[in-house]
């Protein structure tokens, strides 16, 4: 029988001007006009190239598998990439305080990136078992279980903004059936922790008092009844919820986490201090105008006022050497990425590959969120790569493995059976 095989070009095209985009802001941010040589492994553009051609190699490979090859190993890779995370702790080196790496030749590996994959790839599969239904309470613990394991492992490295990324496949979840409820509940929780961390006292008793006053009166206004047990419960709830953010802050997270949430709500302004990284980026980017001060011209750029500009605060080369017009680019660029893959994923035959371009859409758009809201101030800096664009070899092997799977099942969708 003869099979379609029909690539996104669209996505594959996407890619190629998002990695092209990172390798040349890479040299940016690092160019030294004293260098002899560019093409040696002292360039760190250099070498995002030669993990770029790597992971490209690799991404080819996996074109030319069978279409359910990953569908059928997920739970292989998943169970590899825990036993990673759980390496870590023995064999793993400590970087920026996080036991996240393995090195090996002098290569670093950081295992959490491919457990995102991999995660994908078993949430995708657990969904599109027949006998699970995500709204039965079985089903649903079943799946949380497969999220939460390389959650708690990515916890214990420290690492609170990668184990933060796990949280994207909720969508994945909502879009397969999970009730609204959830996502309500979700927000309110964010809510919550938002004013915990504020202004424990006087913020929380307004929001709790006023959340379920107008819970109490709406439901005796629909129903004419509304049971006062399940309020109180609710209630006393909320409050433990609320002593156990302040637990984690105060008792768990590091300083330096610390430090960077004060800033994000406004009870630490020490720009030459904890607010160092934040304050340099927004200037850089400021600076940089409609059209920007041009290619290699950045004033803060090249004076390395921005510290790992290349890694986490690549947005802000971006913006200040390519201005407003040059990020705008960008977004738009990450923008398409996403709804295109949503689109096609609507368009796939199988619970699988839905599921799987719906996380693969969700993993880069809170890597692409969180990156660009941290470089301007939105959100607080937790250390996120940009995808495809900030310097990392693990990280440019994940995304890229991410999207050429994604490019596999949606060429292969033609020769499913709808299920």
């Amino acid at each position: 029988m003869n099979k379609t095989f029909r690539i996104d070009w669209i996505t594959v095209i996407i890619y190629f001007l998002l990695v092209t985009t990172g390798i040349l802001n890479i040299f940016s941010s690092t160019y030294d006009i004293k260098s002899i040589s560019y093409i040696s492994f002292n360039s760190l553009a250099f070498k995002q190239f030669v993990f770029f051609i790597f992971s490209l190699i690799s991404g080819i490979l996996i074109l030319t598998a069978p279409s359910k090859f990953f569908q059928k190993f997920s739970s292989i890779i998943y169970l590899f990439s825990v036993l990673l995370l759980i390496g870590l702790f023995v064999f793993g080196n400590t970087v920026y305080g996080h036991r996240s790496w393995y090195t090996f030749f002098g290569i670093s590996i950081q295992p959490t990136e491919i457990a995102k994959f991999a995660t994908n790839l078993a949430v995708a599969k657990l969904l599109s078992e027949i006998q699970i239904d995500i709204k039965k309470i079985k089903s649903l613990i079943q799946v949380f279980l497969i999220i939460l394991i390389p959650v708690i492992l990515t916890l214990m490295q420290p690492d609170f903004g990668s184990a933060l990324i796990f949280l994207s496949f909720i969508f994945v979840l909502f879009r397969e059936g999970l009730s609204p409820n959830f996502l309500l509940f979700l927000a309110l929780s964010l809510i919550l922790a938002f004013f915990a961390l504020l202004k424990p006292f006087f913020y929380i008793s307004v929001f709790l008092t006023g959340f379920f006053g107008c819970f109490y009166f709406l439901s005796k206004k629909i129903n004419n009844k509304v049971s006062i047990i399940p309020l109180v419960t609710v209630f006393i709830s909320s409050c433990v919820y609320v002593y156990s953010i302040n637990y984690v802050y105060n008792d768990l997270l590091s300083q330096r986490h610390k430090d960077r949430i004060d800033i994000f709500l406004g009870k630490e302004t020490d720009i030459m201090g904890v607010g160092y990284n934040l304050n340099q980026s927004i200037i850089a980017i400021g600076s940089g105008g409609l059209s920007g001060k041009g290619y290699l011209q950045g004033t803060q750029t090249k004076g390395r006022f921005v510290p790992r500009q290349h890694t986490d605060y690549i947005f802000s080369t971006i913006g200040e050497e390519w201005g407003f017009y040059g990020t705008s680019v960008i977004i738009i660029l990450f923008t398409t990425l996403i709804l295109r893959i949503l689109f096609r994923a609507e368009q796939q035959k199988t619970t699988f590959g839905r599921s799987y371009a719906y996380g693969t859409a969700s993993l880069i758009f809170i890597h692409f969120f969180i990156n660009v809201g941290m470089s301007i101030g939105l959100v607080p800096t937790i250390g996120i790569p940009l995808p495809f664009i900030s310097y990392g070899g693990s990280s440019m092997f994940t995304f890229t493995t991410l999207v050429f799977v994604y490019l596999n099942v949606d060429a292969n969708r033609l020769n499913e059976t709808r299920v």
